[in-house]
């Protein structure tokens, strides 16, 4: 693993920092992608990483980040999209610009580092790119709408990539968490009673750790699974698939 270049985009957040700490370790090279400065700066020179300092939705940018990664690395093995957004409002409340930045934040950031990334991995024999999508884009979860229909789409755009890429040795997958304790959550799980019921949800009875979800993301990076292409996978505790005993 020491020979490969890795782009971890939402670095900062709880499941981009937990992955970034495990490429870490594997001895590879390591790009960082946040909007946040004083986050992602700490993050890179604890990590010997290097930063890409921008915003998640713009395709300018991400297309420059690339050609950053090209001239200074000369390859890319792989990219983990960890960015994400959380709205809890049904339909009629979401507004028309929460709306939009949900699915950009969600979706359209995804389809510009993918576009920009298979580029290089092309150049490079091939890749691995990974997306964190969210159990509601699969269980019918209500005040999801927004999120859900971005992480659908996710899916979508994950399975079409997987058919294009193939012939070119770059893998598409997607790992779809249920409900992870990071700051993303936080809000969410405030109380004693809304973590009872967000706990009661998952069939495991408890909560997952973005420990757990970057682990599938590890796995799905790492070259020996080259024969894994076009899969969404759970790690959601049952969420997506298991009646909770009792239910």
């Amino acid at each position: 693993m020491t020979d490969r270049v890795y782009i971890v985009t939402g670095a900062t957040g709880g499941v981009g920092q937990a992955l970034a700490r495990r490429l870490h370790q594997s001895g590879a090279t390591l790009y960082l992608s946040a909007r946040d400065e004083a986050k992602l700066l700490p993050l890179t020179q604890a990590l010997n990483a290097r930063p890409l300092l921008l915003d998640t939705t713009d395709a300018g940018a991400i297309d420059e980040a690339l050609k950053t990664v090209q001239a200074q690395a000369g390859r890319l093995d792989g990219l983990a999209h960890c960015v994400g957004s959380l709205i809890l409002k049904p339909a009629h409340l979401t507004k028309p610009d929460e709306w939009l930045h949900t699915m950009n934040t969600n979706l359209s950031s995804a389809f510009y580092w993918l576009r920009a990334s298979v580029r290089l991995m092309e150049k490079s024999g091939g890749g691995s790119v990974v997306f964190v999508s969210s159990a509601a884009a699969r269980l019918g979860i209500a005040n999801h709408e927004a999120i859900a229909a971005a992480k659908a789409g996710l899916h979508g755009l994950a399975l079409s990539a997987a058919a294009t890429y193939a012939p070119k040795n770059i893998r598409v997958n997607v790992v779809a968490p249920g409900l992870v304790e990071s700051p993303l959550t936080e809000k969410l799980l405030n109380s004693n009673l809304a973590r009872q019921e967000s706990v009661k949800k998952h069939a495991l009875n408890r909560l997952g750790t973005p420990e757990q979800v970057a682990s599938a993301l590890d796995w799905l990076l790492n070259p020996e699974q080259d024969w894994v292409t076009g899969q969404i996978i759970g790690v959601d505790g049952g969420l997506a698939t298991i009646a909770p005993k009792g239910n």
